[in-house]
């Protein structure tokens, strides 16, 4: 996977972001703290992937977790899906991740797993997220929705839907530095 993680950060490059490749968990949560030493306000998406890289903890613990993404300087999250090319999918509920990822800090970081990289373009990017981040997220957040039931996104209509907002990354935002990083494990859904 290495190779192909290699090639998600080069088109990542072409594409306008500060992409690093991380062979370890180890050293993506060392690059995301260095990166944040001198925060003081950061904001976080729900990326269950900045939790199992520990950098949730680590920055709850400092207390300079914000949970609103327009009152930091820092927003970490992850994605929902990249492809190979570059292109980074993220779906929302309510668009609060999303929005604060295109404007409003002065810096965007996402922390990435080889697990969220697809080939096939946009239409399997969503369809790895409604297969694979969807149903889990529904569990985790105690959603009344048909997937969080069966484990298969059944394109409800239910209120508690969390697919509402979809938004593909074609380049990183103008006036958004942002960087990524891949890492060579599996994180998050």
């Amino acid at each position: 996977m290495k190779e192909v993680c290699e090639k998600v950060v080069e088109e990542l490059n072409k594409r306008g972001y500060f992409a690093v490749y991380c062979a370890t968990k180890e050293e993506a949560f060392d690059a995301i703290m260095n990166e944040i030493k001198d925060v003081q306000r950061i904001g976080m998406g729900g990326a269950m992937t900045m939790k199992e890289l520990g950098v949730a903890a680590k920055v709850e613990e400092e207390g300079k977790l914000l949970t609103r993404g327009a009152d930091c300087e820092v927003f970490l999250l992850s994605a929902n899906a990249i492809t190979s090319d570059g292109r980074i999918v993220n779906i929302d509920g309510r668009g609060n991740r999303v929005a604060a990822s295109i404007y409003g800090p002065n810096k965007v970081i996402y922390a990435i797993g080889r697990n969220k990289i697809v080939d096939g373009g946009i239409d399997a990017a969503i369809e790895r997220i409604k297969e694979k981040a969807c149903p889990p997220n529904c569990v985790r957040l105690d959603k009344k929705t048909p997937c969080a039931v069966t484990g298969k996104c059944a394109d409800c209509n239910s209120p508690d839907r969390i697919c509402k907002v979809t938004v593909v990354f074609d380049r990183c935002p103008t006036g958004t530095p942002t960087t990524v990083y891949v890492v060579d494990a599996d994180l998050g859904y």
